[in-house]
């Protein structure tokens, strides 16, 4: 498998390139729209053709590269069946994963940072890779507090889809704002600050519920645009609209 974690620094998004060795096919994950044009020169470069981006979660912090993309290369658009989004060409589910070439995505439902988020577990011959979206972060976890969050329920989820896993399987999550790139389940399990060294139930409800966060600044166009595949809104600033033009890639 060939293998790139990307970072968009704005909303300190890591956006993941798996390439299948045997087709050339390509799946991202989590793409952003304002790296479109990099995105595009790495697969050149590569010598691979996107065939689909896929999704973690509806993103309240950027815009998603998908329908820029799917115009500009025919790539699909994969994400949660349970999301039911018109624009989306292939709805993922724990009994209908994503299949690329020899590439499997294995869909996890983790909800609790969303109602619908999914983690995707991928194993490639002894290693195994967890992709944790905004759920499970390194050192932390996704917020709680909009879009149908539920702190409880993200502590289950974590708990019985991640922590499960075995030791060794990689964590590679969709931010990181500390320029960490990647950790394993048994650190999280271990180390986590908000969820590991046994923290109950309780106390993570109870650190989730002080964590005072700043409104997310892009959130009021960024889940409207992404609920159309990263269409702009009419509420987006003017200075980001032209991201979203189909004529343009970047």
């Amino acid at each position: 498998m060939i293998f790139r974690q990307l970072f968009e620094p704005e909303s300190s998004t890591y956006t993941y390139l798996f390439g299948c060795e045997d087709t050339g096919l390509v799946v991202l994950l989590d793409p952003v729209i304002d790296t479109v044009e990099r995105d595009l020169i790495l697969l050149h470069e590569l010598g691979l053709r996107l065939a689909y981006t896929l999704e973690t979660h509806i993103h309240a912090d950027h815009l998603s590269a998908a329908r820029k993309l799917k115009h500009l290369v025919a790539s699909k658009i994969a994400g949660p069946a349970m999301d039911e989004l018109p624009c989306t060409d292939f709805g993922v589910s724990e009994d209908r994963p994503l299949a690329v070439g020899s590439l499997a995505f294995k869909p996890l439902f983790t909800p609790g940072h969303t109602d619908t988020h999914h983690s995707y577990l991928i194993g490639d011959g002894a290693t195994k890779r967890v992709f944790t979206g905004d759920a499970l972060l390194i050192d932390g976890c996704g917020r709680t507090d909009f879009q149908s969050g539920d702190a409880a329920t993200l502590y289950r989820s974590i708990h019985e889809k991640i922590f499960t896993l075995p030791d060794d399987t990689l964590v590679y999550p969709a931010h990181d704002y500390n320029h960490h790139h990647v950790s394993t389940v048994a650190q999280e399990r271990e180390r986590n600050l908000r969820l590991g060294a046994g923290k109950t139930l309780a106390d993570f409800v109870q650190i989730m519920a002080n964590l005072n966060l700043p409104y997310p600044k892009k959130m009021d166009f960024a889940v409207p645009g992404n609920r159309k595949c990263g269409e702009c809104p009419e509420e987006t600033p003017e200075a980001l609209r032209k991201l979203c033009n189909l004529s343009e890639q970047g």
